[in-house]
């Protein structure tokens, strides 16, 4: 691929890094995961859709805490381009890092579409199937071969599917999708002692679906209303959680639901 973004090598030993691979992890949630697992100690590889210099932003955070990094364009909602990708990460991982497995796989790329069941067109209703479902379903299914045993996969769900506000009938209900899914991988992946585990955000200040979470002053009055800790999430109140299913600290949850809203709507 001409879109890989390559970094210093550092010389380290044959199979001793722990590497994350993080789905949209050039901003938002997707960046502070990224940041959160460094901090952990971990290497990470994160994919990008179109915005090159945000995932180097990224790549650069991550390499100041002392952690290798690094980019690989990738969209999750094109299935077909899945083998070629997977390609890449085992070359990447091999020459960039030393090893020939990665540790951990977060699901986290995705996008928004507020639209009430009536207005709901087929072709949102398909693309947010493929981004939110489907192209998480085949991409860990293609990576697994390069998954090491007694790993992990974190998938990223939404208090959309716990509870309902109008116009997320489609994205609330993909991501119960996947909540049931990652019971079945915790399942499946069992007998090579792989966790899968599902986090599932709140409202979170980000550019996700037009940024509202950050600039619209009425929805931010609204949420932190109905937040039992009173506020808008922060991604920083996402990443560190992300992070630590991906630890020793957590070698006992598997298949579980980790909601951090801050008590929302409760």
């Amino acid at each position: 691929m001409d879109d890989l973004c390559p970094i210093p090598k550092k010389s380290y030993k044959m199979g001793n890094s722990k590497i994350a691979l993080v789905t949209g992890g050039s901003r938002g949630l997707g960046e502070n995961m990224a940041v959160s697992l460094a901090q952990k100690g971990l290497d990470v590889i994160l994919t990008y859709r179109s915005n090159k210099d945000e995932a180097l932003k990224t790549v650069h955070e991550v390499e100041q805490l002392g952690q290798k990094a690094y980019a690989l364009q990738l969209d999750v909602a094109d299935t077909g381009s899945f083998d070629a990708f997977v390609q890449e990460v085992q070359k990447v991982v091999g020459s960039q890092f030393g090893t020939e497995k990665i540790g951990f796989l977060i699901n986290n790329a995705g996008i928004g579409i507020n639209a009430t069941i009536n207005e709901t067109t087929e072709e949102q209703f398909d693309t947010l199937v493929d981004i939110h479902f489907k192209g998480a379903f085949f991409l860990t299914q293609k990576l697994l071969p390069l998954l090491a045993d007694g790993g992990g996969i974190v998938n990223i769900s939404s208090g959309l599917a716990r509870f309902s506000l109008p116009g997320f009938s489609v994205y609330g209900s993909l991501k119960a999708a996947m909540e049931a899914l990652t019971r079945y991988q915790a399942k499946e992946l069992g007998s090579r002692r792989i966790r899968s585990n599902v986090v599932a955000p709140g409202a979170i200040e980000t550019d996700f679906g037009g940024g509202v979470n950050k600039t619209d002053e009425e929805k931010r009055t609204i949420i932190a209303n109905v937040t039992a800790l009173g506020r808008v999430g922060l991604p920083d109140d996402i990443g560190g959680v992300v992070a630590f299913l991906c630890t020793e600290d957590a070698k006992w949850i598997n298949g579980q639901r980790i909601e951090a809203s801050g008590g929302m709507m409760i």
